[in-house]
């Protein structure tokens, strides 16, 4: 009987938790359709999202490229095909690399601190102060957070994306000394637009995703400083793998578009 408690107890809880997850973005939805957005806080948080991860980006970016141009080399050269190395290195920061490794480190960077900060005006009260002034929340603090990680996640996947080819194209042509006119025409003759337009599509669900769970978080935290503690870890691994499983859906969905 005990077992079956305990059962039943962790099946109401998830359908409890999943039942508030997807409440809290009906209500987060519904506010964006029917208040008039705050552009200031919209801006601020575009800054505070998108511009503040630049460099963390184009770091990343760069030395994921080089890394797989050098591996990329090191298959191709048992096969004879060095030539294909631009559009392997393109294709793999366009379609995958890019837009997952920056929802990964923009979620290490600011689904944590957003879960933090709302969190921590949580449990110091100030949200219930604002509800007290009769300042819509959601509209002040929510809409802002995950409109601009929408928007601004598709422009720093593009600069991964063409940092990570010019990473790899510095190996490929200074370290290995490989032909540059070989990586631009294997570039040129595989890699479409519809390529780039699925990356970006990618990256704009992956902001929305990691801003969504940070909110989340950070808007239901209890329990003092080990409260926000917790719910910050818990909004970068939940993104995290929430941003990996959704990555194979939205890969299937794009292949059959």
């Amino acid at each position: 009987m005990i077992i079956f408690e305990a059962i039943g107890r962790f099946a109401i809880n998830i359908c409890r938790l999943t039942g508030s997850f997807f409440l809290f973005l009906l209500i987060t939805l519904k506010t964006f359709i029917f208040t008039v957005p705050k552009i200031d806080k919209i801006f601020f948080q575009i800054n505070r999202i998108g511009v503040e991860s630049f460099n963390i980006i184009v770091l990343t970016g760069t030395f994921t490229g080089m890394v797989f141009a050098l591996q990329s080399y090191i298959g191709f050269q048992r096969v004879g095909g060095e030539q294909f190395i631009g559009a392997v290195v393109a294709l793999g920061l366009i379609r995958e690399l890019g837009p997952v490794l920056t929802g990964l480190m923009v979620t290490g960077r600011a689904c944590s601190a957003i879960a933090a900060e709302i969190g921590t005006m949580r449990i110091t009260e100030q949200i219930d102060a604002l509800q007290t002034l009769q300042i819509n929340v959601f509209q002040y603090l929510i809409v802002p957070r995950i409109f601009a990680g929408t928007l601004i996640m598709p422009f720093l996947t593009l600069f991964a994306m063409i940092f990570g080819i010019a990473g790899g194209y510095c190996v490929c042509v200074y370290i290995l000394e490989l032909s540059p006119e070989d990586y631009h025409n294997s570039i040129r003759n595989f890699v479409e637009l519809s390529d780039v337009i699925g990356g970006l599509i990618k990256a704009s669900t992956f902001g929305f995703i990691l801003s969504w769970v940070g909110t989340f978080k950070g808007f239901y935290t209890s329990g003092g400083a080990y409260g926000v503690g917790l719910a910050t870890t818990q909004s970068v691994v939940q993104s995290s793998i929430m941003i990996l499983i959704s990555n194979y859906f939205l890969t299937k969905l794009l292949e059959h578009l």
